[in-house]
C-alpha cells in the first residue's frame, strides 16, 4: 500500500504544476482506488476484532459484530 503513496504524490504534483494526460489521470484514479480499498480493509479489520467492554467489566458488544467476527473466523 505505501508504495503506491509516491506515484500518487507525484501524480498530484504534476496535475498541478502542468496537468495530467488522460492516461495519467485514468491510472491517478486506479491508484487513488486501490489506496481506499486498502485503508477500508484495515478500517474493517480493526473494528471486527474489537470487543466492546462496559465499566463493569460486561461485554457489550454489539450483535452486529459479534456475528462479523463469527464469520470472520470460520
Amino acid at each position: 500500500m505505501l508504495g503506491i503513496l509516491p506515484r500518487i504524490n507525484q501524480l498530484a504534483k504534476k496535475a498541478r504544476e502542468e496537468g495530467l494526460t488522460n492516461a495519467e489521470k485514468v491510472e491517478r484514479q486506479v491508484l487513488r482506488e486501490d489506496y481506499l480499498r486498502s485503508i477500508r480493509g484495515q478500517v474493517e479489520s480493526t473494528v471486527t476484532s474489537m470487543t466492546v467492554i462496559d465499566p463493569l467489566g460486561d461485554d457489550v458488544t454489539p450483535d452486529k459484530l459479534r456475528m462479523k467476527k463469527q464469520t470472520n473466523q470460520i
